[in-house]
C-alpha cells in the first residue's frame, strides 16, 4: 500500500463509509441517475458516480480507492487528469514507476520532497507514458541528474508549468535542449538551480519559449546581463521575474526588460546591488508611456504598471528614483497591510510612499485631538 503510512483494510473501509457519506450528500451538486438499486458494496458504485466522489477527496484517498477492485483501478487511472504524491514521505520512486504507464491522461503531476526521493528512472517513466502533462512540479529533486530533463524534453513536448527549484545537479546544456523543444512553457522555476540557469540556457529560453510569462532565477548567481537580456528581447510576455540574488546583474538587464516588456507585473531584484536610478527611472519612464498608450485606448490605468517590485538591500538607490517608480504604478504601495514595494535594508528611502499612504498620513494629521 502507499502513503505517510501503511493503509490498512480498515482504513480503505473508513474511506468507503466517507466516500458513501459524500455521496449521499449530493455534494457534488450534479447528481447521479441511480435506477438499479441501492448501493450495498464498493464495486456497487457506478464510474461516474466514483469520479464525481473522488474529485472532492485528497489523493491520498483516490490512491486508497484505486487499490478497492480492478474496475475502480481502471476508472481512476483512466479519468485521472490531476495527481500530487507530495504526501508520499516514503517509496515515491517505486510509487511513481508502478502509476505512471497507467495515468496516460494525466495533466498535472506534483512530486515536491521534503527528503529526495525521486529518481533518473522515475521520471523518465513519466516522459515515457505521461505525453499530456502541462505541469510538473519536481522540486527538490536533488537526486535528478541531466538524463531527467532530456527525457521529458523528448516526451512532453506540450508541458506549460515547469517546477525543478532546488534541483542542483541539473547542467545548462540540458536546460536549453529542454527549452528548445518544450516550447509552450509560461511558468518555470529555475530558483537555486545554479548550475542550469546560466547565459547559455537563458539565451535559449529567449529563442525558443516566447510565451513564457513567469520565471523565478532566485539565486542563480551564474546569470548576468548577457542573459537577462537575451530574455528581454525573446519573451515579450513577461510578466514575472524575480532575479533575487542574481549579484551580477546591471542596470543593463532592468532597463530592457522595461522597454521591452510591457506585461511585466512583479520583479525582484533583492540583493541585487549593482542596480542604480538608471534602472528605476527607466522603469518609470516605461510605465508611464504604457499608462498613457492604455488611456488612450479607454483602458483602465490601474491595471498596468508594476504590482510588485522587491529592491531590498539595493543599497546604491535613490528616494527620488523610487518615487519616480512608485508614482508610475498605481500599483505598488508602501501603506501598511498592501506592502508590494519591498525595500527592506534601504534605510535611505524611508522617505518613499504611494499616493494612499500619504492620504491616509494627511488624513490623520487633520483630525481633531480626542477629548479627555
Amino acid at each position: 500500500m502507499v502513503g505517510k503510512e501503511n493503509l490498512r483494510t480498515e482504513d480503505l473501509k473508513l474511506c468507503f463509509e466517507k466516500l458513501m457519506m459524500v455521496a449521499g450528500s449530493g455534494a457534488s451538486g450534479k447528481g447521479v441517475n441511480m435506477k438499479a438499486g441501492k448501493i450495498t458494496e464498493w464495486k456497487d458504485i457506478p464510474v461516474e458516480l466514483l469520479m464525481q466522489i473522488l474529485s472532492l477527496v485528497d489523493d491520498q484517498t483516490v490512491m486508497a480507492a484505486s487499490e478497492v477492485c480492478r474496475g475502480w483501478r481502471d476508472a481512476i487511472f483512466f479519468g485521472l487528469t490531476r495527481l500530487s504524491l507530495s504526501w508520499c514521505s516514503k517509496n515515491m520512486n517505486n510509487l511513481v514507476l508502478s502509476l505512471a504507464p497507467k495515468l496516460t491522461t494525466l495533466q498535472t503531476l506534483i512530486l515536491r520532497q521534503d527528503q529526495p526521493q525521486l529518481e533518473d528512472n522515475a521520471v523518465e517513466t513519466i516522459a515515457n507514458f505521461c505525453h499530456d502533462l502541462q505541469t510538473l512540479d519536481l522540486s527538490k529533486s536533488f537526486k535528478l541528474t541531466d538524463r531527467s530533463l532530456y527525457a521529458i524534453a523528448l516526451g512532453c513536448r506540450d508541458l506549460k508549468k515547469l517546477n525543478i527549484s532546488g534541483c542542483s545537479a541539473f547542467s545548462d546544456n540540458a536546460l536549453a535542449y529542454l527549452a528548445s523543444l518544450c516550447r509552450k512553457l509560461e511558468v518555470l522555476n529555475l530558483c537555486g538551480c545554479v548550475k542550469a540557469a546560466s547565459d547559455t540556457a537563458l539565451q535559449a529560453i529567449g529563442q525558443y519559449c516566447n510565451q513564457l510569462q513567469s520565471l523565478n532565477l532566485g539565486w542563480c548567481e551564474n546569470v548576468s546581463d548577457v542573459g537577462v537580456m537575451n530574455l528581454a528581447y525573446g519573451c515579450p510576455d513577461l510578466r514575472t521575474l524575480d532575479l533575487c540574488g542574481c549579484v551580477l546583474i546591471t542596470d543593463d538587464s532592468v532597463i530592457p526588460l522595461a522597454n521591452r516588456c510591457p506585461h511585466l507585473r512583479s520583479l525582484g531584484l533583492y540583493y541585487c546591488q549593482n542596480i542604480t536610478d538608471r534602472a528605476m527611472y527607466s522603469l518609470a519612464k516605461s510605465k508611464l508611456k504604457n499608462r498613457m498608450w492604455v488611456s488612450m485606448k479607454g483602458g483602465n490605468n490601474d491595471e498596468d504598471g508594476l504590482k510588485t517590485l522587491n529592491i531590498s538591500q539595493c543599497t546604491a538607490l535613490t528616494p527620488s528614483a523610487v518615487q519616480a517608480v512608485c508614482d508610475s504604478s498605481p500599483g505598488l504601495h508602501t501603506c501598511s497591510g498592501r506592502h508590494s514595494l519591498i525595500m527592506s535594508g534601504c534605510l535611505n528611502l524611508t522617505s518613499v510612499h504611494c499616493t494612499c499612504a500619504v492620504q491616509a498620513h494627511r488624513s490623520s494629521s487633520t483630525l481633531p485631538p480626542s477629548a479627555h
